[in-house]
C-alpha cells in the first residue's frame, strides 16, 4: 500500500494518520519516541504491508508483470492501488476523499517540525505543492509518482518506469483485484486495532 491507502486506513484520528505515514520513514528502534497513537499506526503500517505482500490476489497481480519488471512490481502496485482507491473511494467512508487529504495535509504541517524526520520534512513542501495524494486520482499521477520514485533508486530506474506499461496493459484486471482485496484489508486492520487496544 502507498500513502493514500495507509491514510484511509488510519482516518479515525490525525495522530493515527501521521503514524500511518511515518511507518515508511521511522526506524523500528525509534518508534517508542512517538505518542502511543502514532506508535500504534506505525505498527499497523508494517502489518498492512506484510498482509498485502503475502495476499494471493496481490501475488497474482505481480505475476502479470513482465519478467524484467517483476522485481519492481511491489512498488508499482503500491502506487497503482492508491490510484484505484482514489477512483473507487469506498461509499461507506466517513470522509470524502478530498476532505480527508486536506485534513491530513493540515496535520502534517502542524506537526512538521515536531515529529517529522528530516527526510520527510524535506519532502513535505513538494508533497503539498504537487498534491501527491490528490494526484493519484488520474493515471498521470501514477506515472509522475513512479518517475519520482525511480530517481531515488541507485540503479535500474528505467526498469521501474518501464513497468508502467504493465500497469496500463493489465489495468482492468489489477483494478478489479484491488477492489476485491481492499475490503479484506480493512477487516484485517480492524482486527489488528482490537488486538493493540486489548490489555496484554
Amino acid at each position: 500500500m502507498n500513502y493514500l491507502a495507509h491514510i484511509y486506513l488510519a482516518q479515525h484520528s490525525d495522530k493515527a494518520m501521521l503514524g500511518a505515514l511515518l511507518g515508511d520513514f521511522v526506524k523500528l528502534k525509534d518508534t517508542a519516541l512517538y505518542h502511543p497513537d502514532i506508535q500504534a499506526d506505525i505498527q499497523i503500517h508494517r502489518q498492512v504491508d506484510s498482509f498485502t505482500d503475502s495476499h494471493p490476489i496481490v501475488l497474482q497481480a505481480k505475476a502479470l508483470f513482465q519478467d524484467q519488471h517483476r522485481r519492481y512490481s511491489g512498488i508499482l502496485l503500491d502506487i497503482f492501488y492508491d490510484h484505484v482507491l482514489s477512483q473507487h473511494w469506498p461509499q461507506g467512508s466517513p470522509t470524502p476523499r478530498a476532505e480527508l487529504i486536506q485534513r491530513f495535509y493540515a496535520a502534517l504541517q502542524e506537526q512538521a517540525k515536531i515529529i517529522l524526520p528530516d527526510n520527510l520534512q524535506a519532502a513535505l513542501p513538494r508533497m503539498l505543492s504537487q498534491d501527491w495524494l490528490g494526484s493519484y486520482h488520474e493515471f498521470d499521477g501514477v506515472r509522475i509518482a513512479v518517475e519520482r520514485t525511480s530517481q531515488r533508486l541507485s540503479k535500474n530506474g528505467d526498469l521501474l518506469r518501464a513497468g508502467l506499461d504493465d500497469l496500463q496493459n493489465n489495468y482492468d484486471e489489477l483494478s478489479k483485484g484491488f477492489q476485491e482485496f481492499f475490503p479484506e484489508l480493512i477487516q484485517y486492520v480492524a482486527g489488528q486495532r482490537v488486538q493493540l487496544q486489548s490489555p496484554s
